[in-house]
């Protein structure tokens, strides 16, 4: 039941209490001789001096509405517009005290007075520090008596909503859910109702009544945003009550409605920190450190708990039953894993979800049970907060960039300690990247991408995939370089997510996906297929750079190894436009690692062809026969340019070097056969130079044709022991000749 003291508006003139003024004895007391310090002594001063005044205006004006009675009208009342700019000047200037809002709450919703004045108290109710819980009860029974019209209820709820972590306490606010439950029939506030009733459910407010009446009212109004929001909180907390089948996909459920609160709130604080000298702390909650961060850190602290203090030290006094439901453990309690352990079965999730974000313990426990409430929960805050708040042109300046920054880079710690992507960043991506300039917040964006979960391929191509590529071959040498990194950190969590993830996955961690594992591979091989095709582009329009190349040969050290690594039947070879680039390329780090990748394909791919005629085998995942023959006229060129010299007339494949000797003639390159091989090849000639110095140091004509025979066995040795191991496993796989002497020798 309500209490009755809070029911109405008080009778008696409301009383302030003036506050200390210690602090300021002390600032006049201490003498400072430093200049800097002298002139923040000053403005506290007068910070001080100006925040009395405005109490001592205050307070007559909360007198004047806390008596009124008769309805006044706002154009005939020269007291009336005198006090309700009064209260809306301190409100924008410093906030309100926790004192004002249990009469401006009853003054708005009482109904004595006409919309447009009430309006105007709502839309004033800017706290500067906590709102009081007694307060907001109090402001609920006055909706239960229909004093003031719908539009003021409906504001009122958008006010609760934002305010709603700055409540100092909501366990009588939690008494009252049935309350708000009841004004679900109200179709102008059922999606308000439903965003406080989201904020306010617990596991024991999920009941079969209340459960029959959010399907009542969907089949009445079809399937609304707010109403699935409801129900899948419900429907994850007690699975057993509702049975009907819900969207997977995670979307955005509540329309914004925080008004002009939330700018004030955050004008009004920022103003404070930077009158002050000392950091004013924004939230209740732990005593840690606070930010100074104006818009995101304030959402990543552990809020005020919602339980009573009496309660919180009798958590800390006592041990408490393991499996007892009756109980919370506030988190912001949670110091050590120990304790995390001990009340894992009973932990008060934090109002606001973001503090999980920054807290090791909180992402523990998400990590270890899987608890889907919890995830919907942070997807909800986190996904209202990227849609409202993050879209780059609310990016106006480099203060708020830095902001930006500081809160991606949150979130992608976050996620790699999850060791998995959050659906509302994979949202956010999808509609920024059309948007974004490959500039700002570089680093975090493509953190972001490669945690990206799995999802459809047309999906992928509409909202990724296209995009990206435009950024991608517009961009410098180093964006590319960085893009590439990012896809191939995208492909090894997909791959290692399919190793953990797919033999237990749920229809809600494979959402939009065909859940099927062919539906799996035909994702990863878009993937690595679009790879091939930027980066062929990109070769072209940055004239082969080496360091462009490196990049792209990492992606394919993964690709090579997908089956006998991941376990997972494909493999795609790099486009023509890749692989002779390196080939014929100029490094000889490159040149070294492709080997190393053509190694690791031979080595899949045998696997593979030992593997089709298994039972275990599932016959539709065999390899083509076109990977094979692509594979067979790569080994070809390479072995026919370092080593057997016929490279120009061996190669077959469409894009390779096989060229006539008559136009080889026209070259006037005497010696064009062995132009590739492992001594004269480009990327090899200066290990072939300093090999001839250390074998014949007498010797300055250089000469190349002395390297053969025994000699040339020395040679390959010696690229050994410079740390060639790519080209050594690659030699000894596939010529036969070194292959049967290397076995011979073992």
């Amino acid at each position: 039941m309500l209490r009755k003291k809070n029911s109405k508006t008080p009778k008696e003139p409301f009383q302030h209490h003036q506050k200390s003024q210690s602090d300021l004895s002390v600032w006049l007391k201490v003498g400072r001789t430093d200049p800097e310090k002298s002139v923040q002594d000053h403005q506290s001063l007068n910070n001080q001096e100006n925040n009395s005044k405005q109490e001592n205006s205050l307070e007559p004006a909360l007198n004047y509405f806390a008596t009124v009675q008769d309805r006044v009208s706002l154009k005939r009342s020269s007291a009336l517009q005198r006090h309700l700019a009064t209260v809306e000047s301190i409100a924008l200037q410093r906030g309100l005290p926790p004192e004002a809002f249990n009469v401006l709450l009853s003054t708005a919703l009482s109904g004595k007075l006409a919309d447009t004045v009430n309006t105007r108290l709502l839309k004033s109710l800017i706290p500067n520090s906590v709102v009081p819980e007694t307060s907001v009860v109090s402001a609920v029974s006055w909706l239960c008596v229909s004093k003031c019209s719908s539009n003021i209820q409906v504001l009122f709820l958008r006010w609760l909503i934002t305010v709603f972590d700055l409540i100092d306490h909501k366990e009588d606010l939690r008494a009252l859910y049935g309350f708000f439950f009841f004004f679900l029939q109200e179709e102008k506030m059922c999606p308000y109702v439903c965003h406080v009733l989201y904020l306010l459910t617990r596991k024991e407010n999920v009941k079969p009544f209340r459960v029959r009446r959010l399907l009542d009212l969907q089949a009445k109004m079809g399937m609304r945003p707010h109403l699935q929001a409801l129900l899948s909180l419900y429907k994850l907390l007690r699975p057993e009550l509702v049975s009907i089948t819900l969207p997977a996909k995670t979307k955005i459920y509540f329309k914004n409605a925080e008004g002009p609160w939330k700018a004030a709130i955050r004008t009004i604080r920022q103003r404070k920190l930077e009158n002050s000298p000392v950091p004013q702390p924004l939230f209740l909650g732990t005593a840690r450190p606070r930010s100074r961060k104006r818009k995101w850190n304030a959402q990543l602290m552990i809020p005020a708990s919602s339980t009573n203090r009496s309660h919180l030290e009798g958590v800390t006094g006592k041990n408490t039953d393991l499996y007892s439901t009756d109980e919370y453990f506030p988190v912001e309690l949670l110091q050590t894993f120990p304790q995390l352990l001990q009340n894992i079965h009973h932990l008060e999730f934090p109002s606001r979800m973001g503090s999980v974000l920054t807290n090791p313990l909180l992402l523990h426990y998400m990590n270890c049970t899987k608890d889907e409430s919890v995830y919907l929960r942070l997807y909800y805050w986190l996904g209202q907060t990227l849609q409202e708040e993050c879209t780059w042109c609310v990016v106006e300046n480099g203060q708020n960039e830095e902001e930006f920054r500081d809160f991606l880079e949150i979130l992608c710690r976050a996620q790699c300690f999850l060791h998995e992507g959050l659906l509302p960043c994979e949202e956010f991506l999808y509609r920024s990247l059309p948007l974004w300039d490959g500039l700002c917040c570089r680093s975090q964006i493509l953190r972001l991408v490669s945690w990206i979960p799995l999802n459809s391929s047309f999906e992928m191509k509409s909202y990724l995939y296209d995009p990206l590529a435009q950024l991608f071959f517009t961009s410098s040498l180093y964006f590319k370089c960085s893009v590439l990194e990012s896809l191939k950190r995208l492909l090894q969590n997909w791959l290692n997510w399919q190793m953990v993830h797919l033999d237990s996955a749920t229809d809600s961690q494979t959402h939009s996906l065909n859940t099927t594992f062919s539906g799996l591979v035909n994702t990863v091989a878009e993937l690595i297929h679009f790879v091939g095709m930027i980066s062929t582009v990109a070769l072209r329009l940055e004239s082969n750079h080496t360091f462009l190349l490196y990049f792209i040969l990492e992606f394919y050290e993964t690709v090579c190894d997908i089956y006998l690594k991941y376990n997972m039947p494909l493999l795609i070879m790099p486009p023509a436009g890749v692989f002779y680039p390196v080939l014929l390329g100029m490094d000889p780090v490159n040149l070294n690692q492709l080997c190393y990748i053509m190694y690791r394909y031979r080595a899949n791919l045998v696997a593979a062809k030992e593997n089709e005629h298994s039972e275990k085998e599932i016959q539709q995942f065999r390899f083509s026969s076109e990977t094979y023959k692509e594979y067979n006229q790569y080994i070809t060129a390479m072995v026919g340019c370092l080593w057997t010299s016929n490279a120009f007339q061996k190669d077959t494949h469409p894009q390779g070097l096989q060229m006539d000797d008559e136009l080889l003639n026209k070259t006037g390159v005497k010696e064009f056969k062995t132009s590739f091989n492992i001594v004269y090849h480009p990327a090899m000639i200066g290990y072939a130079v300093q090999f001839l110095q250390q074998a014949w140091p007498d010797d300055t004509t250089f000469n190349f044709s002395l390297i053969k025979g025994k000699k040339w066995n020395w040679y390959l040795e010696y690229l050994y022991a410079k740390g060639l191991e790519g080209l050594k496993v690659f030699i000894e796989s596939s010529i036969s000749r070194v292959s049967q002497a290397s076995h011979s020798k073992a």
